[in-house]
């Protein structure tokens, strides 16, 4: 079996700059690192316990199957955070029928991201 030390989601934006004005200044995720120069350089964000790479230009878009899911302790808090700061949600907080409440919004080139809150009853957290 493979050990897993450390995991990581590369994204390649059409547009780095914008990119990364978005994850670092929007979604305000800290920084874990950067590497190298210029306009297409890395930025690697931490995401809880994985991390986020924004690094290098791709002409294309992610593939719309591409989806993040970020948990927070409060999505209501989070949705009035980043609505303040200029971001378009896509939808609201909601509980959903599977008992978790769900934010929707996209990153510049549309990838999906979904904000998270677990209810301290949910199964995710509570084993009877």
């Amino acid at each position: 079996m493979v050990h897993v030390l450390s995991s990581r989601t590369l994204l390649r934006p059409t547009d780095p700059e914008r990119s990364r004005a978005f994850y670092g200044e929007k979604l305000g995720l800290p920084v874990y690192r950067e590497f190298g120069t210029g306009p297409e350089r890395g930025t690697v964000y931490f995401l809880g316990g994985g991390f986020l790479e924004v690094a290098g230009r791709s002409e294309e878009p992610p593939s719309p199957a591409v989806k993040l899911w970020l948990q927070v302790a409060d999505v209501t808090a989070a949705y009035e955070e980043l609505v303040a700061a200029g971001v378009e949600v896509r939808r609201p907080p909601v509980k959903e029928p599977w008992g978790l409440i769900e934010m929707w919004l996209a990153d510049p080139d549309g990838t999906e991201i979904v904000v998270v809150e677990v209810p301290a009853d949910h199964p995710l957290r509570y084993r009877p």
